[in-house]
C-alpha cells in the first residue's frame, strides 16, 4: 500500500510539472497578474469574484478615472459613490462593502500600507487577510502570491475542474487538499524562482480553462494538456 501511495504521488508530480511546460511551450509566460501595483492587484482580486475580469478591468478603469485608485482617497469614498464606480463588475454594492472592508483594515490597522500588511509569515499574514469581511481563500492566497510576494499556491474553478479531469484530484476535494498537492508537487524550483513559477501556472490554468477545459463542451483534442488525459469518455467530462 506505501509503494502504492509513493508511486501515485511521483507520478502526480512528474503529470504536475509537465502540464506546466505543455501549457507554456503554447501560451507563452502571461506576466500575471494584470494590475499595474500591488494595490490594484488586491482591489482587482476582490472584484473579480463571481465576474470575469473584462468587467473588473473596466470598474478599475472607473477608479483611475476618477483618480482614486490609491487606499486612502478610495476609503474616504461614500460607499454608494464607490459602489456606482464598481457597477461594471457586477454584485456592485456588494463589492463596495467588501471593498471597504479590506481598506479600513489597511488604512486604519496597517497606515494605508501593503508593506507592513505583508510583512510576516504566510500563514500569519493569511489569516489576517481571512479575518476581513468578504475575503475568502482564493482572494487571500491571490493577494498573497500576486502583491505581497508570498509562497501561496492559488486555487480556482479552472484549477479544480482540470485536476478533476486528468484524474490529479477527486471531485470532493476541498480548496485546501488541492493546495497542498499543488504546493508539494510544483517545489523543485529555489525560493527565488518559485514565486515566479507559481504565479505563472496559475495564469497557465487560467489560460487552459478558458480556452480548452471549458464547464461544456470541453476541447480536448485540441489542448495542450490533451497528452496528459486518461482514457475518458467525452460525454463522461464533469
Amino acid at each position: 500500500m506505501r509503494k502504492r501511495s509513493l508511486a501515485r504521488d511521483a507520478r502526480l508530480q512528474l503529470d504536475l510539472r509537465q502540464a506546466y511546460q505543455l501549457l507554456r511551450a503554447r501560451f507563452g509566460h502571461q506576466h500575471w497578474w494584470p494590475g499595474e501595483t500591488p494595490f490594484e492587484v488586491c482591489v482587482g482580486a476582490i472584484l473579480t469574484q463571481n465576474t470575469s475580469w473584462s468587467n473588473v478591468e473596466r470598474a478599475i478603469r472607473n477608479l483611475k478615472a476618477r483618480g482614486v485608485l490609491e487606499p486612502r482617497k478610495l476609503f474616504a469614498l461614500p460607499e454608494s459613490e464607490l459602489a456606482e464606480l464598481l457597477r461594471p463588475a457586477g454584485y456592485f454594492n456588494v463589492k463596495a462593502r467588501r471593498l471597504r472592508s479590506f481598506l479600513r483594515a489597511l488604512v486604519e490597522e496597517y497606515d494605508a500600507s501593503l508593506k507592513r500588511l505583508f510583512a510576516g509569515e504566510t500563514e500569519a499574514v493569511r489569516e489576517q487577510l481571512l479575518a476581513i469581511s468578504g475575503i475568502g481563500p482564493e482572494t487571500a492566497d491571490s493577494m498573497l502570491l500576486y502583491a505581497g510576494g508570498h509562497h501561496r499556491f492559488v486555487i480556482d474553478a479552472y484549477t479544480k475542474r482540470i485536476f478533476h479531469r486528468h484524474g490529479w484530484g477527486e471531485l470532493e476535494a476541498d480548496y485546501h487538499q488541492l493546495q497542498r498537492v499543488c504546493e508539494a508537487a510544483l517545489n523543485e524550483k529555489p525560493a527565488n524562482q518559485r514565486l515566479d513559477y507559481w504565479q505563472d501556472y496559475h495564469a497557465q490554468l487560467v489560460m487552459a480553462g478558458k480556452h480548452f477545459c471549458r464547464n461544456r463542451n470541453p476541447l480536448c483534442a485540441a489542448c495542450p494538456l490533451g497528452p496528459l488525459l486518461p482514457a475518458y469518455s467525452g460525454r463522461n467530462l464533469r
